[in-house]
């Protein structure tokens, strides 16, 4: 099992945007690393404190075999001159691929968070 991360930001907290941001960073991040949702064992979300128009959890139970992906959200801490409207998501999945090879994906704004990966 090996874990991956995502971040993405909005520029609105609006239901539609955060859903459509969601579904863009876990649709690359299930490319980029060859997986599907049925690697998954689970995904835990966290979003800034002015992410309040959606659950991001809900933004991936949309998504087609993410019915059955245990999913979690949480709030990402409050820390001073952080990036804001910023979701995060770890990945728990089953894989034969090191640490090394998984591609960690940050979009948006939220590049900024990994430059070193970028």
């Amino acid at each position: 099992m090996q874990g991956i991360r995502g971040a993405i930001t909005v520029e609105n907290d609006t239901k539609e945007e955060i859903i459509v941001a969601v579904q863009k960073m876990l649709k690359s991040i299930l490319s980029e690393n060859d997986i599907t949702s049925e690697d998954i064992g689970a995904a835990i979300f966290s979003a800034t404190d002015d992410i309040k128009s959606a659950f991001p959890a809900f933004a991936a139970r949309q998504l087609p075999g993410w019915n059955l992906v245990p999913l979690f959200d949480a709030q990402q801490l409050d820390i001073e001159n952080s990036i804001r409207k910023c979701i995060r998501v770890l990945l728990l999945v089953n894989t034969d691929k090191t640490q090394k090879e998984i591609k960690h994906i940050y979009l948006g704004r939220a590049a900024t968070l990994r430059p070193d990966i970028h």
